[in-house]
């Protein structure tokens, strides 16, 4: 298979204008724009298929469009455990949360398990918290399903579960089923499920996640599409109850910068009674996990430094290169299953994806030529970022594995932290790193300005002068309430 480019778009051929049959020829299209009657397949509710339906449905509604909308999902997000799991950490930016209330999309309190007002940076050289730069730049934690299997029952509800419901008051059909296989078949598409049962739409929009089997069958299917290329992570989750994690971990989100190979994040993330662990890089397996959690800064966490039983845990797999091409005649990938961030803000990729996906087809048209000329260019702009964002987690790998730049960090981000009139220029670049509110190209700018590398210069040196406190991983003055040790 070759390699796919992150988000770019394939040049126009009968072979790649959109996805075709191995072996066969797509015929041309008729009656390429959404009229009354017209049926469209979403395969999957998670954040994706849920606000696609939405939007869709919205902007038909403001057209005067009587369209049907069939939304494929056999999860139920209202269980606990893996019938209801979906298999992510829960994190939305404030800046992410306004957007979707302008679109009708209110979060009611029961959803956000959590408001994060800060990040606690955990280094072998000493802790930072880093407030938040900006009001507007606070971030939340939820729960994508309903929790671990050991969780009682909650007064909250799924942040999935809660736009499939708004989808279905737009008018949405959920449909209990798996979906298995999509083909052509004349000028429709066919929709095939496990239990035999299949049907014909004018639109199939694919919104599974990078971890259903129906890509490899879609790839199989249609000669033009590749899958994203993937890499395995890991989540877990512990109980400590309500009142530990409130002592513990507090309104805080805790990161961890250390030196382990092939780790490029690591957070615990506080949500109600239990905490989630997220570990994102190459290759996670369990020498890598098992480094993680034998480390000082890790073990330090939890009370009595023991690490308790896990309540759950799983190895999901993420999106690292974006599906080419994400549309085809009638066919339209979206969120993770096409394009979306490089390990940050997959709800907030899941939102613009949909968006610009339902745009499309209900006011130009659901024809390859109508995907590629308004949805490829989003999907281009993620790949694009994405590959800025690589830079950048290459410069963070550097300092994982140098230790004294690993002093100027923590010297420059605690004088920032202590010093509110000033400039907090590395603050902000790790906030924005670390919560994905800002673009990776607009991080990676951010770092060339001429005060941030001064600031930087200065403090690696000052940092790692001989007795000095940075130097031990503590602070001085002002800064001895933003650092520990």
């Amino acid at each position: 298979m070759p390699e796919s480019q992150g988000g770019q778009d394939v040049s126009i051929s009968a072979e790649n204008l959109g996805f075709t049959r191995r072996q066969e020829r797509t015929p041309p299209l008729r009656n390429t724009v959404l009229a009354d009657g017209s049926r469209i397949a979403v395969i999957g509710a998670g954040p994706a298929g849920s606000m696609f339906s939405y939007f869709l449905l919205s902007m038909a509604e403001t057209l005067g469009l009587d369209v049907d909308v069939d939304l494929f999902e056999p999860r139920r997000f209202c269980h606990r455990g893996p019938a209801g799991c979906n298999h992510c950490g829960g994190i939305v930016s404030e800046l992410l949360v306004q957007r979707l209330a302008t679109e009708g999309i209110i979060l009611p309190h029961d959803v956000v398990q959590r408001g994060i007002e800060s990040y606690m940076l955990h280094m072998d050289v000493g802790d930072v918290e880093i407030a938040t730069p900006l009001h507007e730049k606070r971030i939340a934690a939820m729960y994508r399903g309903n929790g671990p299997r050991e969780s009682e029952p909650l007064d909250t509800q799924s942040f999935d579960g809660y736009l499939l419901e708004l989808a279905q008051e737009k008018g949405a059909n959920v449909v209990r089923r798996l979906v298995t296989d999509v083909r052509r078949d004349n000028d429709l598409m066919t929709v095939a499920c496990a239990d035999q049962h299949s049907e014909r739409y004018d639109l199939v929009v694919v919104a599974t996640g990078v971890n259903s089997h129906l890509l490899e069958n879609l790839e199989g299917e249609f000669e033009s599409f590749h899958r994203p290329a993937r890499t395995k992570t890991f989540i877990c989750e512990f109980r400590l109850g309500h009142e530990l994690v409130r002592e513990t971990f507090g309104p805080s989100m805790h990161v961890f910068l250390l030196d382990i190979p092939r780790l490029e994040f690591a957070a615990m993330v506080p949500k109600g009674e239990f905490v989630t662990v997220c570990l994102l890089g190459d290759r996670i397996d369990d020498d890598l996990i098992n480094r993680f959690f034998s480390s000082p800064e890790v073990r330090n966490r939890f009370p009595g430094g023991v690490i308790p039983q896990q309540a759950c845990h799983c190895y999901p797999r993420i999106n690292v290169r974006a599906a080419r091409p994400a549309y085809g005649d009638r066919l339209v990938v979206i969120g993770d299953s096409g394009s979306t961030r490089l390990f940050k803000d997959g709800i907030g990729s899941a939102y613009r994806t949909a968006k610009a996906a339902a745009k499309t087809a209900v006011f130009h048209g659901v024809d390859a030529a109508s995907f590629k000329q308004h949805y490829a260019p989003l999907c281009r702009k993620i790949g694009n970022d994405n590959q800025v964002g690589k830079v950048v987690f290459g410069f963070a790998g550097l300092i994982q594995k140098t230790r004294f730049a690993r002093r100027g960090i923590l010297r420059m981000t605690s004088n920032e932290q202590a010093q509110t009139s000033r400039p907090r220029r590395m603050s902000g670049v790790l906030w924005d790193l670390f919560s994905g509110s800002a673009s990776y190209t607009n991080v990676f700018v951010r770092t060339l300005h001429p005060a941030y590398i001064g600031s930087l210069v200065w403090n690696l040196v000052a940092g790692n002068v001989p007795g000095s406190a940075a130097r031990h991983g503590r602070a001085s003055g002002e800064e001895e309430s933003h650092v520990r040790r």
